[in-house]
């Protein structure tokens, strides 16, 4: 194929209009066309490089380098590549990862690659592009399970995991309409609660992967298969599940992309009241949470905001949820949850303003196209801005949150500035003149800098806006304070952003010129004749800032020169200015000049403020380059010259410098960044002055000397925009024609921005070169004169000058022509690219058509640049000498060698731009952007300098991405880095290990030159001086993004690897620690490394159709290189090995030595490489070795060489039908599409239920034991695949070399008794350990009964000899949990013979059981039952239940272990029903046993019994204990126990001397126990509420008058109410529970009726909107209480009416105030037989009046409703009626008083004169209000 013609071809169909979506800019860069042929070129490069990658088989390094070289690309260009090229590359990544054999660096490039090439969605439609989701799946798998086809240690990377799932997201649009169904048959029968492992991973594979975006025709392919389902799943299933997050983000999705499909109004009440917990907000007096797993804001927003529209009562809804929370968000409220609830506010903006910025799309988008009947309308907007804006407002003067609630104010503003940004403009200007609350200014100035744009532009919604800008910026000057940071800082932030968005023109005449101005229009002109008092003012505030920052001594002592705020304050003054200069009229523009000029040139300025002053003519010399000049340069120059003439001493040499001379340096190099052109025509001044300064010695001057020099340089050859202002039209013009007012915060037509460049002219290079020739080798041959001797401080001048001329000039200066280096690894493609420095652009083919250039700028392409030759080697050479003469003679000048050590290096990598200034720019264009942009509008809505701020980033960008490929030459830079690296002086090493490492992840594989001299220098450790070991472990250590010791590459690691266990400086700490870090780097780090590589077919065929199919002798080629690399890293894989071993046998090594070698040994095992036998007879030999953390690695290696050694599985796989029909069952499988959860006929035959044991070992072998509790419970999957019941294990005839080791080993009984020994001392821990519990496992499942006899043995007779230590009990534990999960696959035979041995020595154990052993054998038999089929089981469980069946107990203690031994069959959840209704049988006889701790063990073990009782769909819990059983079966016991203690009328007092009879005490601890056992349900069910739950709700509610002086007891129960009433309540529930609290309400016992009146207020608030049907009967209810006879009952019924206002469960009616406030006046004496007598009953009609209307006042405690200031006079007149009322009113005073006192300046708005007078005179605080 002729690859030239073919890219013609390409390059010519590669038309504009057929890229997918090129970076908006490039089109507005200089020399356009070049810039697309680039992109053209570097794309063709990269597709080339990557086809070829994959056809000759590497991804390390050719293809994850490629990769990257794409994202970069995509960074500078965006997609300038076709459709078909965009498409071909997806399928090339997927194809790729469709194989999981991959290493995980190059699947992590692969997802990352995908999601970079997703990112733009709109680009690719469904009928594009088609992604198995199967793919991602695999990937997911296989690392849930960590398993490895060649692998054994596979890490745990979380951000693996992360980026796979958003990657399968990405793509997830794209998968096949049948993917749904696939999934859902798939991972279906996964959705069991109680395995929360499976359920939880099952419900993230949905979240992420179920298809949200197919078209409507496909929606019964889609959601409709599972919405129904999965929604009533999260109703029945809520309690505290982690899952449940996933849940709802799904939901959020599936309604943002299918808006309008979806009638969610049935679900509203529910959904609405998920999200009210899901705030989990402190409830009631306890202040209790109702969750602890709290819902993602923006998964809420967003499905809130998808579900507004088309008449959707989804508003309604929003306004009551944030209506029921309203007093959380008042600042006075603090707490955790105020961070949410703003967050909520924040996220529900962001989605609104998203999604009208979608649905006004000018084009269609295909994956967001809701109903058109329910897209957002203009009074949707209105709506949905009006509902949230009060809160916005109140959460503005959160100090915490008032920024997040500033941005949430910016974006309603966008949506409807005449409902924003009039309120906080008033509001600001309130607090300007109220010095008492500063923060309020502050919070108000923070959110009217996010709200500028919307200020000051005219919309045809509103325009008022304008009408304050010139008011307040003429205000808020006030505000710059120099002695409060804060306030000056948000004052300049908000100057800044005004003056950005408008011009300073004066239009005041325009009201005389022009006929069509509107009347707002003309109050704005008349404003703009207050702009020259504003900035003159302005300016005079800032001369004053900057004076008093100049005195010694000021009171200013948090800005200093030093801080960061100091730098913000100096960046955001020279934006103000600039923005003043280059938008305002000549006139004000002179003002500003002549009165910045006077104060520079007026005095002379400290180093402290030099900065700021310098600041502000670096703003007028940038925008009016000519008039500045003419009016400070040659005064400067002449000022400079006037200071050297004047001078009684000699300037030069004065180190102690002069002020003035510094201050004019100053003042003359800021001047030197004007525009280039302008500086030639002071070409001979500006030299003469350097010639006058360059060689001071004073080292402020030298360096403001080497900054000027730095400026001049980038002025005259830079390319960069020399106009950014805020439009193009004359400012100067007549109003007639343009109308400055009207641009105010406008956008520019893009395609209009006319944008001007400064190209570098012939004269202005040349001016460069001959300022650069007659400086830089004056101070070049100074430096190298060998015969003066020059000072330090001399030679720092020199570097520091040299050091400035580079960076200025090497822009032009070209690459040092050097020998690429070759053969850096041995790759097959080439890493060459086009991505080089693009200086030369800039200065060839400009059209001055398009850019208004001038016309000798055309022959720009004739510049020659007259250096003398390629600086770049002139200063490496020269440098470099004197860098080796430094070092040799000069050492201890840090300085010198620091800044000739920046010189070399710029030489090799710097091409004119630093990383850092890069992102400074990225980051303040992030900012401006932030306050300036419009969401709904994007890019084209930029005003015109932001956009051309983004085109200078994207030419800095350019030229930051340059030469990649290492030379000869900057090989030779690099070993200086590295001698420099380990020098003895620790600052030298630093800096240039900072260097070297910025060097080594510039060069692509660079590091691999430096990996010999790492070696050599640590392979003479002993010789070598510690210095350089520590530098070269410093390099080994390296940085955030670099890490040598874990690279790609087998011959490294063989290398270094072994030289980091040999290092010997144990005398040295520090190295000590260095090592440790680096080896823990390792662990955390290491990525198992293929020995060989095989590419796919489908990945092969993808990689020739993105490019073209590789020549068949280049394929052989590659082949060969293959095998040499496979033998290679084979080679250097078993070196690597046995260098460890021999070192690990090796005596003189230390304890720490070792333990490095162990370290990486165990990382290194694999299973397509056998280890030796000499390596694992070494292993073992470490498992009785006296350290403990050899031991632990010994262990962990042995593991995992037996899980490389054990016998392979048989694996079946059948349908359901299938499994029923070869057992002889004829059962019936439920439909697919009939969900029945639970335990069901079909699934019988998989749990432990009449288990019958299979009678030979075929039966055993051939029966289908599934091991995951999910397996049968939901549904049964298509096919089961599942292991046959059989394993081979080793015999002692049958087992290779380095297996027979491990065998002979645990044979010898000495062995096993030392192995014992060594692991029972020296132990610290007390935890049950996992590893060692994995070693046994895998010893026992290889090699059977065969350590069996030896291990009881020893374990017997150590138990027998300490059978009380816990040392002992743990690892015992740990070896017969071992030997346990071990027999899983064992015969029928062996596991007989097994428990006969084991069961006595158990029972032996059991029976010695004390307080502190018994929670090792609880983990025991866990860990040995755990993800395990109960059948295979059955001897564990039979043993296990066994425990509480024998009633001969040794003693208490003995019997309350048992129980907690039982507990451990927990880990079968489900499935052995019959043993869950044996233990519930015994355990509920025992709720009252004299002994409280069998009682406590009882209360836990009973309720897991009855976990199982869920209820889903149409399943039912048929085989398991259940709630109602147990109700049944307690109930009558229950009411007797109540009977005797409320009969025994002695029984409180009797509780607090401890003397209580038996019947009573057992009659408690009936009592106690129960509520015990509803408080573990409330913890393990998730269905915690049942309709039994509450026919025991009474009970709950009259027990509380059992004990009462128990607070224990009390608080319990109270406990047991609240988590009723916090519960998640069906509709179903709602009528039974309702008519149990008015039964209570209607109990004798007051103590109830409290209790049900405190239940209520948890209640409504935690279902209100599911409860509001029953709004009428609880506010009845509650009303009838406030009358109640006993004062707690009342006071809480008050409490409990103030919830239901306050969450709006119910409004302040017209009718409770007149019902109170008559109740209120009831008469309360009388006169009988002519004495005055107070009726007690009256007195209580006339408290509950008053607490009724204490409750409308404290339902308001941060706000005042119009009914609140007479309902507190009502309250003020009764402040002399009876003590008791007289108290209930004033604490109801009190407490407003206290919550309105941070806003009360505005709250007492809303009273009389003469109501404030009585509301003080109540409170005797006549200075509080007043």
């Amino acid at each position: 194929m002729n690859n030239n013609s073919s890219n013609l071809e390409r390059c010519a169909d590669a038309d504009k209009d057929n890229l997918q979506k090129p970076d908006i800019y490039l089109r507005h860069l200089p020399c356009p066309e070049s810039i697309t042929q680039q992109a053209f070129t570097f794309f063709e490069k990269i597709r080339e490089n990557l086809s070829r990658t994959i056809q000759v088989g590497e991804y390390h390094p050719g293809f994850i380098l490629w990769s990257k070289k794409l994202k970069e690309f995509i960074s500078l260009y965006g997609f300038s590549f076709t459709r078909d090229d965009h498409i071909k590359l997806i399928k090339l990544y997927l194809s790729i990862i469709s194989s999981t054999d991959i290493s995980y660096s190059v699947a992590q490039i692969c997802f990352d690659s995908l999601i970079e090439l997703l990112q733009k969605i709109e680009l690719l439609t469904r009928d594009d592009l088609t992604i198995d989701w199967r793919i991602f799946y695999r990937w997911v798998k296989r690392i849930k399970n960590h398993q490895h086809k060649t692998f054994v240690m596979v890490p745990s990377l979380k951000e693996f995991e992360t980026a796979i799932l958003y990657c399968t997201q990405s793509c997830s649009p794209y998968f096949s309409s049948t993917a749904t169904q696939e999934l859902l048959d798939e991972f279906r029968p996964h959705l069991c609660p109680f395995d929360r492992i499976a359920i939880c991973d099952t419900m993230q594979i949905f979240d992420y992967f179920l298809p949200m975006n197919l078209p409507p025709h496909l929606h019964d392919q889609g959601f409709k298969l599972w919405l129904p389902e999965f929604f009533n799943i999260w109703e029945n299933i809520n309690n505290e599940t982690i899952w449940e997050a996933y849940l709802v983000n799904l939901f959020s999705r599936l309604a943002w992309y299918n808006i309008g499909y979806i009638d969610w109004t049935p679900w509203l009440n529910q959904i609405f009241t998920h999200f009210l917990r899901g705030f989990s907000l402190p409830i009631g007096k306890t202040q209790k949470t109702t969750k602890k797993f709290i819902y993602s804001m923006g998964d809420v927003a967003q499905w809130i905001v998808a579900m507004i529209g088309n008449g959707s009562s989804c508003l309604d809804h929003l306004q009551d949820l944030l209506t029921a929370v309203r007093s959380f968000y008042y600042p006075s409220n603090t707490g955790y949850f105020q961070k949410q609830l703003v967050d909520f506010l924040f996220e529900l903006t962001q989605q609104f303003v998203n999604r009208v910025h979608l649905e006004r799309q000018t084009t269609s988008i295909w994956f967001f196209a809701p109903h058109e009947s329910s897209r957002l309308t203009e009074q949707d907007i209105t709506d949905f801005v009006n509902c949230i804006k009060e809160y916005v407002f109140i959460s503005i003067f959160n100090k915490d949150h008032s920024e997040k609630a500033a941005e949430i104010c910016q974006d309603l503003s966008i949506l409807r500035p005449e409902l924003i940004v009039p309120t906080i403009v008033d509001k600001l200007f309130i607090s300007i003149d109220d010095i008492d609350e500063a923060h309020r200014f502050t919070s108000l100035m923070y959110c009217v800098t996010r709200i500028s744009r919307q200020l000051v532009r005219q919309s045809p919604s509103y325009s008022q806006g304008q009408t304050y800008v010139v008011p307040l910026l003429l205000s808020v000057l006030t505000g710059i304070d120099v002695n409060d940071i804060e306030k000056t800082s948000v004052t300049i932030d908000f100057i800044d952003a005004i003056l950005m968005l408008i011009t300073c023109v004066d239009c005041s005449s325009a009201t005389e010129v022009r006929t069509d101005l509107t009347e707002v229009e003309k109050e704005v002109c008349l404003s703009t004749a207050m702009f020259e008092e504003f900035i003159t003012r302005f300016l005079n505030e800032t001369f004053e800032v900057i004076d008093s920052l100049s005195t010694d001594y000021t009171d200013a002592s948090i800005i200093n020169e030093h801080s960061t705020e100091y730098d913000t304050f100096q960046r955001k003054l020279i934006s103000i200015v600039t923005s003043i200069a280059q938008q305002c009229s000549t006139s004000i523009f002179q003002i500003v000049r002549q009165k910045i000029i006077n104060f520079v040139t007026g005095s002379i300025f400290s180093s402290k403020v030099r900065s700021l002053a310098i600041g502000l003519v670096r703003a007028i010399v940038k925008c009016h380059p000519e008039d500045t000049l003419k009016y400070l340069l040659p005064q400067t120059c002449q000022t400079i010259e006037k200071i050297f003439h004047k001078a009684e001493r000699n300037l030069l040499h004065d180190h102690k410098g002069d002020q003035e001379l510094t201050w004019y340096i100053c003042l003359f190099a800021e001047l030197l960044q004007a525009r280039g052109d302008v500086l030639l025509e002071y070409k001979e001044m500006i030299q003469n002055c350097f010639h006058s300064c360059v060689r001071i010695l004073h080292i402020d001057s030298y360096e403001t000397v080497a900054l000027a020099i730095k400026y001049l340089l980038q002025s005259l050859i830079n390319v960069y925009p020399i106009d950014s202002s805020l439009i193009i039209e004359n400012l100067d013009g007549s109003f007639a024609d343009f109308l400055p007012i009207r641009a105010w915060g406008q956008s520019v037509d893009f395609d209009r921005l006319q944008v001007r460049y400064h190209i570098p002219t012939t004269d202005e290079v040349n001016f460069a070169c001959e300022f650069v020739n007659d400086f830089l080798y004056a101070e070049l041959s100074l430096l190298s004169d060998m015969k003066s001797k020059l000072a330090k401080e001399e030679r720092r001048r020199s570097l520091t000058i040299i050091h400035s001329i580079a960076v200025g000039c090497f822009r032009i200066v070209p690459r040092i022509e050097s020998k690429t280096i070759e053969y850096l690894s041995q790759s097959m493609v080439s890493f060459d690219s086009p991505s080089q420095s693009r200086y030369s652009i800039y200065y060839r083919d400009v059209k001055p058509s398009t850019y208004e250039i001038r016309q000798q700028d055309l022959d720009s392409s004739s510049i020659l640049l007259d250096f003398h030759e390629n600086l770049r080697m002139r200063l490496l050479l020269d440098i470099g000498k004197l860098l080796d003469k430094l070092i040799e003679i000069q050492s201890h000048d840090v300085l010198s060698i620091r800044l000739a050590l920046s010189i070399c290096v710029l030489s090799s990598e710097y091409y004119g731009i630093f990383a850092r200034e890069v992102d400074q720019m990225r980051e303040d264009i992030r900012s401006i952007t932030s306050l300036v942009q419009s969401p709904i509008l994007g890019k084209r809505d930029y005003p015109r300098f932001l956009s051309i701020k983004q085109l200078q980033l994207q030419i800095e960008a350019f030229e930051l991405h340059n030469f990649r490929l290492l030379t000869e030459t900057d090989q030779q830079i690099g070993f200086k880095l590295f001698d420099l690296s380990i020098s003895r002086h620790s600052e030298i090493r630093s800096k240039a290990q900072e260097e070297l490492f910025h060097f080594i992840n510039h060069y692509n594989l660079s590091w691999i030159k430096f990996l010999d001299r790492i070696v050599e220098q640590l392979s003479t450790s002993n010789k070598t001086n510690h210095h350089q070991v520590k530098g070269c472990l410093y390099i080994l250590l390296g940085n955030d993004t670099f890490f040598l010791p874990t690279k790609h590459s087998w011959s490294m690691m063989s290398k270094i690897w072994p030289l980091m266990v040999k290092i010997n400086h144990t005398n040295r700490l520090s190295i000590q620690n260095l090592i440790e870090r680096i080896r823990q780097n390792v662990e955390k780090d290491f990525e198992p490394l293929e020995l060989s590589l095989d590419i796919g077919h489908d990945a092969q065929c993808a990689a020739v159709d993105l490019w073209h199919e590789l020549e068949n002798d280049e394929l052989e080629r590659s082949q060969q290189i293959r095998e040499r690399q496979r033998e290679s890293n084979l080679q250097s894989y078993h070196h690597l090995i046995d260098t460890l071993h021999s070192l690990l046998r090796d005596e003189t090594l230390t304890w720490g030595q070792e333990k490095i070698a162990m370290s990486f040994l165990h990382l290194l095992l694999r299973k397509d490489v056998p280890l030796s036998a000499s390596c694992v007879k070494t292993c073992v030999d470490f498992l009785i070795h006296d350290n403990a953390e050899l031991r632990e690695y010994a262990f962990k290696i042995m593991t995992t060489f037996c899980r490389i050694q054990k016998p392979p599985r048989i694996f079946i796989e059948k349908s359901i039908e299938e499994i029923f029909r070869d057992a002889g069952q004829s059962l019936a499988v439920p439909d697919k599409d009939q969900c029945q959860p639970g335990a069901r006929e079909d699934n019988l035959w998989i749990t432990f239920n009449d288990y019958e044991l299979p009678k030979t070992q075929d039966e055993w072998e051939q029966t289908c034991f599934l091991d995951d509790v999910f397996y049968g419970y939901y549904q049964w999957p298509k096919t089961i695949k599942y292991a046959m019941n059989k394993r081979e294990r080793y015999t002692i005839n049958n087992m290779p070399k380095e297996v027979s080791i491990i065998f002979n080993r645990f044979m010898d009984k000495n062995f096993v008794k030392q192995m014992l020994k060594v692991n029972v001392n020296n132990e610290n821990t007390t935890r049950f350990d996992r590893s060692r519990f994995e070693m046994f496992k895998a010893l026992f499942r290889n090699f059977g009964l065969a350590f069996v006899d030896n291990f009881l043995e020893e374990l017997t007779a150590l138990m027998r000899k300490r059978a009380q230590i816990r040392q002992e009990h743990r690892l015992v534990a740990e070896i017969i949990a071992g030997m346990i999960r071990g027999s899983k696959y064992w015969t029928l035979e062996m596991l007989d013979t097994f428990w006969q041995k084991l069961t006595p020595f158990l029972n032996e154990v059991i029976a010695n059981l004390n307080p502190d052993l018994f929670i090792y054998w609880g983990s025991c038999l866990q860990f040995s039952m755990e993800d395990q089929d109960p059948r295979r089981m059955f001897h564990a469980i039979e043993f296990t239940l066994s425990l509480i069946d024998n009633q001969t107990w040794v003693n208490t203690f003995n019997e309350a272990s048992r129980w907690y031994l039982v507990q451990s069959l927990a880990v079968f959840q489900w499935r052995i029903p019959s043993i869950w209704c044996t233990i519930y049988e015994s355990a509920k006889e025992l709720i009252d046993h004299p002994s409280k701790l069998i009682r406590q063990l009882v209360t836990v073990t009973l309720p897991l019994t009855l976990k199982f009782d869920l209820t889903l769909f149409e399943g039912k819990s048929t085989y398991h204990p259940t709630f109602k059983q147990l109700i049944e079966d307690i109930r009558e016991r229950l009411d007797r126990a109540i009977a005797i203690c409320e009969s025994k009328s002695r029984i409180n007092h009797a509780a607090e001397i401890d003397i209580l009879d038996n019947e009573v005490s057992q009659a408690l601890s009936l009592i106690q126990s129960v509520i015990a056992i509803q408080g573990q349900l409330f913890a393990l069910c998730h269905q915690p509420i049942r309709d039994t739950t509450l026919q025991m709700f009474s009970y709950f509610c009259d027990t509380g008058s059992i004990m009462v002086n128990d607070d224990g007891f009390r608080n319990h129960l109270a406990g047991i109410r609240t988590y009723i009433g916090m519960a998640y309540l069906h509709t179903d529930l709602l009528e039974a529970l309702i008519e149990q609290v008015e039964h209570v309400c209607t109990k004798s016992k007051w103590q109830a009726r409290l209790a049900a009146m405190e239940f209520i207020q948890y209640f409504v608030f935690c279902n209100l909107f599911n409860i509001r049907p029953y709004l009428r009967r609880l506010h009845k209810l509650v009303v009838a209480c406030l009358f109640d006879d006993r004062l707690e009952v009342r006071l809480t019924a008050s409490m409990t009416l103030s919830v239901f206002y306050q969450c709006s469960y119910t409004p302040v009616t017209d009718a409770d105030l007149k019902h109170f406030r008559l109740m209120s006046k009831t008469p309360y004496r009388s006169i009988i037989n002519g004495e005055k007598v107070v009726s007690t009953k009256d007195i209580v009609k006339r408290h509950g009046g008053i607490l009724g209307l204490c409750a409308i006042i404290q339902a308001n405690p941060y706000d005042i409703p119009a009914y609140v200031p007479d309902t507190l006079m009502i309250l003020c007149e009764h402040s002399h009626d009876p003590h008791l009322i007289q108290r209930s009113i004033k604490q109801c005073l009190s407490e407003f008083r206290r919550t309105h006192h941070d806003s009360w300046h505005e709250h007492r708005m809303k009273f009389t004169g003469d109501q404030l007078g009585i509301l003080a005179d109540v409170l005797i605080s006549h200075n509080y209000y007043v």
